[in-house]
């Protein structure tokens, strides 16, 4: 395997979008679940993004 091309292959393909704001509905938080294990997604007042488990 040719290291530099599977990353370059990997840049080539988009990555999804979403809107933070979709995400939590309007609101600050959102719950996020990884296989067993469930993340938030705060908003915060700056307008920043905190993700923890």
């Amino acid at each position: 395997m040719n290291m530099v091309r599977d990353n370059e292959a990997c840049r080539s393909v988009p990555s999804p979008l979403h809107h933070a704001e979709e995400l939590t509905l309007g609101g600050r938080t959102a719950k996020i679940l990884l296989g067993d294990a469930l993340y938030t997604l705060r908003i915060t007042k700056a307008g920043k993004l905190i993700l923890t488990k």
